[in-house]
């Protein structure tokens, strides 16, 4: 039977943690330690209670670098990132000096040059960098890639994205309502679509924005085999009526040449499939990341 992996969790006490911890234990291995300065983590009871918890990072870095210098069999072979976009880079760099590789939410980071300058890290560590890219995994999506794969090779698609999530007022006041420390609306709740976008239908062309507030943007993206025309919001009166009506919160759409592409569920154990996919080596790094970040990058530009 395989030895159980150890994991750290920086960014324990965020929405989507739970999801990584569920990974974690899914694939049968250990969480020994969690970070986050906000101690409201009681949610790591309901899957490695016996985890060690910090809230000051200094003190999570000296954890990790006792656990590898102990050999004790309790070294961190993952660290898993859920913090603010901003600190991405900064905690993907405290995994590869603690001789871990890391696995780091979308967007893995904020500019393209920080992907250049963590490759260079990756290389001098021997270390992977892994990022959650979950869009890649749903089955509609990856019958539409081989769909278009398969497909006439010289065609242009006409695709129109469309993603309202609603959010409160609590939003604009953390830091994902910071576009410093967030990216703003397209980085944060559109760079898996771009990124599942840019997968299919190759690099980006050009980019226009048409539409910019702090609660949506809108814009068009021409890739090399695609004209995209994309609409995001934060704003619940962009939500359908009837969908407010029965309760719900969010609505997407992705019509590829009038079509509709359904993939309203399905997303929930999507980062259970990712870690699968990274533990047997076939997960996606920061190369595969490149053209979302390329992308989300140049639209924060023309905001």
């Amino acid at each position: 039977m395989k030895k159980p992996l150890n994991f750290a969790l920086i960014g324990a006490a965020g929405y989507i943690a739970p999801r990584h911890m569920k990974a974690i234990k899914d694939t049968g291995n250990n969480l020994i330690a969690a970070l986050d300065p906000f101690d409201s983590v009681g949610v790591i009871d309901s899957y490695f209670p016996n985890a060690d918890f910090f809230t000051e990072p200094e003190r999570f870095d000296r954890h990790l670098d006792k656990l590898r210098r102990r050999n004790s069999g309790r070294k961190v072979d993952y660290v898993s990132i859920c913090s603010p976009n901003y600190l991405h880079d900064a905690h993907i760099r405290l995994a590869l000096r603690n001789n871990a590789h890391a696995i780091c939410e979308k967007p893995i980071v904020l500019n393209p040059w920080n992907v250049d300058a963590l490759q260079e890290i990756e290389k001098e560590s021997g270390k992977r960098i892994y990022t959650i890219l979950q869009v890649r995994h749903h089955p509609s999506i990856i019958a539409l890639k081989k769909k278009i794969d398969e497909g006439p090779k010289d065609k242009i698609y006409h695709i129109d994205l469309t993603y309202f999530t609603s959010r409160g007022s609590w939003y604009y006041i953390s830091w994902k309502g910071n576009i410093e420390k967030s990216g703003g609306v397209a980085t944060n709740i559109g760079v898996h679509f771009f990124d599942m976008l840019s997968w299919i239908f190759g690099k980006v062309k050009d980019v226009q924005v048409s539409l910019s507030k702090p609660e949506k943007v809108s814009g068009y993206l021409e890739l090399e085999r695609a004209r995209v025309h994309w609409n995001l919001s934060l704003d619940a009166a962009d939500i359908p009526k009837e969908l407010l009506e029965q309760g719900q919160r969010t609505y997407r759409s992705i019509k590829v040449e009038g079509e509709e592409i359904e993939f309203s569920g399905g997303f929930t154990d999507l980062h259970t499939v990712a870690y699968q996919k990274i533990l047997a080596g076939e997960g996606f790094g920061l190369e595969d990341a490149r053209n979302s970040i390329e992308i989300v990058h140049k639209i924060r530009k023309m905001m």
